[in-house]
C-alpha cells in the first residue's frame, strides 16, 4: 500500500500540472498568455543552447543567427512567394543546418573562450548581413504579411490558440531530448564531456560529434524562429540582434544545463519576471539584475538543478 500511494502522488501532481497548463489561457490576461507563448518559443531555442553547453561544453552565442534564418525563411517563402507554411519552416531548418555544418566544422576545433568569441563573431556578422541584405530581409523596414499557421482548417491567430501549438511542440522536443540523452549517442556525449581523452581512445570522433550537436542546436533555433515569425506575422532585424543570443544563453544557464526541462524554467524567468517587475517603475531593471545575480550565486546548478536536488533529497528521506 505505501508504495502504491507513493506512486499515485506524482501522477496526481502531473495531472494537476496538465490541468493548470490547459486552463491558463482561459483565466490569464491576453498579455500574460502572449508572454507564455514567447516563453515557449524561447524554450525551444534555449534548449539547443543548453544542450550544447551542458553536454558538449560549448558556449553558443550564435543561436540568434539560426533563429533569424528560420524567421526570414518563413517571411521570404510564405509572405513573398506565397508558398505553403511547411515549405518555409523546412527551408529555414535546411539552411540553418547546412550553415551550422559549414561554419561549425572549422570553429568547433576551438575551445573555451576562443570558441565563445567565434560564435559571438558569427552572431555579429549575421546581424550586419540581416541589416544590409535588405533585398531579402527588408532591412530596417522588415517583412510583414506572414500568414498564420493553419492546421486542418484551424487557424492559430490568437495568443491563446498559439499557446496550444507552441507548448506541445516544446514538450515533444523535451521528450526527444530526454530520449537522446539516454541513448548510445547520449552516452558518447557524456563521455566526451567528462573524459574527452578516454572517449577518443574508445573511437568516438569528438569533433564530428560536436558538429552534429551544433547542427541539432541550429535546427531548434530555426524552428523557434519560424514559429515566432508565424506568430507575430512581421519580422525585422531588431528581433535577431546579439542580445537575443545572450538571452538564450542566459535562460539556459539560469534554468540549468544538466536538466532536460531547465530551459523552460529559465525562459519563464527571463520572460515573465521583467514584465512583472516593470510595475515598480524605473528601478525595475536594477531589481531584475539583482535577481539574476542572486539566482546565479544561490543556485549554481540553475532552477532545474535545484528542483531536482530537492526532489531527490525528499525521496531519500521518505525511503
Amino acid at each position: 500500500m505505501p508504495s502504491t500511494a507513493a506512486g499515485t502522488k506524482p501522477t496526481l501532481l502531473w495531472v494537476a500540472a496538465l490541468l493548470l497548463w490547459a486552463a491558463l489561457p482561459f483565466v490569464a490576461t491576453r498579455h500574460m498568455v502572449d508572454l507564455l507563448v514567447f516563453a515557449g518559443l524561447y524554450s525551444i531555442a534555449g534548449l539547443g543552447v543548453a544542450f550544447l553547453l551542458g553536454q558538449c561544453g560549448i558556449v553558443n552565442l550564435a543561436q540568434s543567427v539560426f533563429y533569424g534564418i528560420g524567421a526570414y525563411s518563413v517571411a521570404w517563402f510564405c509572405a513573398r512567394k506565397g508558398l505553403p507554411v511547411p515549405v518555409g519552416i523546412a527551408s529555414g531548418i535546411v539552411l540553418s543546418v547546412a550553415m551550422a555544418a559549414v561554419v561549425g566544422w572549422p570553429i568547433l576545433r576551438l575551445s573555451g573562450y576562443f570558441l565563445a568569441l567565434a560564435t559571438l563573431a558569427l552572431g555579429i556578422i549575421a546581424q550586419v548581413l540581416f541589416l544590409e541584405w535588405d533585398w531579402i530581409t527588408g532591412g530596417t523596414l522588415g517583412i510583414g504579411g506572414i500568414p498564420f499557421i493553419e492546421i486542418l482548417g484551424f487557424t492559430f491567430d490568437t495568443p491563446a490558440r498559439f499557446y496550444f501549438l507552441v507548448w506541445p511542440v516544446a514538450l515533444l522536443l523535451l521528450v526527444l531530448h530526454h530520449n537522446l540523452l539516454h541513448s548510445r549517442a547520449g552516452l558518447a556525449l557524456r563521455a566526451m564531456r567528462d573524459e574527452p581523452d578516454a572517449a577518443a581512445v574508445l573511437g568516438i570522433d569528438i569533433h564530428k560529434l560536436k558538429v552534429q550537436m551544433f547542427m541539432l542546436s541550429a535546427m531548434l533555433g530555426s524552428l523557434a524562429g519560424s514559429l515566432f515569425a508565424h506568430y507575430v506575422t512581421f519580422v525585422s532585424v531588431d528581433s535577431f540582434a546579439i542580445d537575443r543570443a545572450i538571452s538564450f544563453l542566459l535562460l539556459a544557464v539560469l534554468g540549468g544545463v544538466y536538466t532536460v526541462w531547465g530551459p523552460v524554467l529559465g525562459a519563464l524567468f527571463i520572460t515573465i519576471l521583467p514584465q512583472w517587475l516593470s510595475r515598480l517603475g524605473d528601478i525595475h531593471a536594477f531589481v531584475f539584475a539583482a535577481a539574476l545575480i542572486a539566482a546565479v550565486i544561490l543556485l549554481p546548478e540553475g532552477f532545474g538543478g535545484a528542483v531536482t536536488n530537492w526532489w531527490q533529497r525528499r525521496r531519500t528521506r521518505r525511503a
